[in-house]
């Protein structure tokens, strides 16, 4: 049973991400607005978190310098409100289907920042940084092909909901400029997400207590959030939650799972039924030969650097049964030293003919 609770747990937070696209993309198609969402959801994230933290880390908090509170609000900036505010306005103007395959992107756009930061090495005339960079260029071809490629259009799981669709006053997205900027502010939301993934690393190092951390950054965000907000929709009576999807969504998302790089395309599977099934979506070819793309450039990137870990592994252990070896040899002409030494001494002792 312990070693199928991995795979349990990828599947499970694969499903959590399937239905947080899903869900989001529903209550965008009900009118909700993407940026007062954002604010809901930082909101409700702060009110579950703040309660917590004022009891298990209380004495904490004074050690926050004003410098980490800085960094804090930045990192709050770049993907609590800056991030997500563009991937739900990218989803407003895709799809789910979208938002699901580039999200294959993200493990790789979070290589290239190490690369460009120096915490990463590609070292070309090895397998492992071959990979790495055919990786890449499968990736921005797959985002190419998605924003770019329409095809043939697959027609819906559900075809009643689909025509049902029209009635709520729902238009489906249609190809063209709209789409592109969908994609690019998809693959823009990708960067950040990266970048705060790069900071945030660097931030526990020095300051390690992830629930101050996660809590200053929600709360900096829903400030942040609101006065986005303000400005998108300044139509107060619009920000009221309905017993609708809209409120199903805003408590859904506020779960957050540890994102597992490599069952990601398993979400961008099940994301093309779900938005076909329950959205009516008619799901184009271009989406899902970009999402293939994008998904053998995510597993050649992460193969590249499996290589790249095991290359390591095994040059450090010849390096360790190097040392062993010559400390061996070493012990060995010791012994033999210190055995010619007492034969010596006991030739050259009084009483010896």
């Amino acid at each position: 049973m312990d070693a199928k609770k991995p795979y349990m747990l990828a599947i499970t937070t694969v499903a959590i991400y399937t239905g947080m696209y899903v869900v989001s993309k529903a209550a965008f198609n009900q009118g909700m607005n993407s940026f007062v969402f954002v604010f809901y959801r930082q909101a409700a994230a702060s009110l579950l978190l703040l309660p917590i933290a004022l009891v298990l880390e209380r004495k904490n908090v004074r050690s926050m310098s004003s410098g980490l509170i800085l960094k804090l609000f930045l990192l709050a900036l770049i993907w609590n409100t800056l991030g997500m505010n563009l991937c739900n306005a990218s989803v407003t103007l895709t799809s789910a289907t979208v938002a699901s395959a580039t999200g294959n992107s993200t493990p790789v756009i979070t290589f290239c920042l190490a690369l460009l930061l120096r915490m990463e090495v590609v070292k070309l005339r090895s397998v492992s940084g071959i990979a790495k960079v055919t990786g890449v260029a499968l990736c921005l071809a797959g985002a190419l092909v998605i924003a770019l490629y329409t095809g043939p259009s697959l027609s819906p799981v559900n075809r009643h909901h689909r025509a049902s669709g029209g009635a709520h006053g729902f238009k489906a997205p249609t190809r063209g400029g709209t789409w592109v900027t969908g994609t690019f502010l998809m693959l823009l939301s990708n960067v950040t997400w990266s970048l705060w993934t790069v900071l945030q690393g660097a931030l526990l190092k020095e300051y390690p207590n992830k629930l101050l951390v996660t809590t200053s950054q929600c709360l900096f965000s829903t400030a942040q959030s609101f006065v986005v907000a303000a400005v998108a929709e300044r139509d107060f009576s619009k920000w009221a939650l309905k017993l609708d999807v809209s409120l199903i969504a805003v408590a859904y998302t506020i779960k957050g799972p540890v994102f597992l790089a490599v069952w990601n395309p398993l979400c961008f599977v099940l994301t093309i039924f779900c938005s076909s099934f329950f959205l009516g979506e008619n799901v184009h070819l271009g989406s899902i030969v970009g999402g293939i793309l994008l998904v053998c450039g995510l597993y050649s990137v992460l193969w590249g650097k499996t290589l790249e870990v095991h290359q390591t592994v095994e040059s450090g252990d010849n390096t360790v049964g190097e040392v062993q070896n010559g400390q061996e040899e070493k012990n060995h002409q010791q012994k033999v030293l210190e055995k010619g030494r007492q034969e010596e001494a006991s030739m050259t002792a009084p009483g010896v003919v």
